[in-house]
């Protein structure tokens, strides 16, 4: 199997996990706003598994938004330049995000960690919040390695974001 094709599967689990993530925090929030509405009670610590859930879906939705490059290009300086020069940029691009996104692998990790050891959990459920964390790593860490496999290697036949193919 290619690297590519690994680095695909992996994106698409992390984007299904966040997928999860995501549909668990509209039932969450959907059943404490019409509880609150109908029975006049809401779901304790709603807020906090929403919030909980929020970082790790972000973490995990990175790998394939950056393997399909999807991310937010800001081209108004570069519009106009020769496409060698826009694919040198954004190979430089992926370079720059790849060290953002190993950086907060690495300090979510050690935040992951620290909040472990010290048993920190939220206030109305007691939820650890170590379980925030622990998605955001491979989730960034993957993002990383696909970045920086872009970056050393281009972007393939994937279109870039003038929907040229690269």
């Amino acid at each position: 199997m290619r690297v590519v094709n690994i680095l695909e599967l992996l994106a698409k689990a992390c984007a299904l996990a966040a997928g999860a993530l995501v549909v668990m925090m509209v039932v969450i929030t959907c059943g404490s706003i019409i509880g609150r509405e109908t029975v006049g009670h809401t779901i304790t610590g709603d807020f906090e598994l929403v919030g909980l859930a929020t970082g790790a879906a972000v973490g995990l939705f990175m790998p394939l938004c950056q393997l399909h490059r999807g991310n937010i290009v800001v081209d108004f300086f570069t519009a106009r330049a020769p496409r060698s020069v826009n694919r040198a940029l954004d190979r430089v691009g992926a370079l720059l995000l790849a060290v953002c996104c190993a950086l907060l692998a690495w300090r979510a990790g050690l935040g992951g960690l620290s909040s472990w050891r010290s048993g920190s959990t939220t206030m109305l459920l007691g939820v650890p919040e170590w379980w925030a964390y622990a998605p955001m790593v491979p989730g960034f860490a993957l993002t990383a390695v696909i970045g920086l496999k872009q970056a050393l290697f281009g972007f393939g036949a994937q279109p870039d974001h003038h929907g040229e193919t690269a």
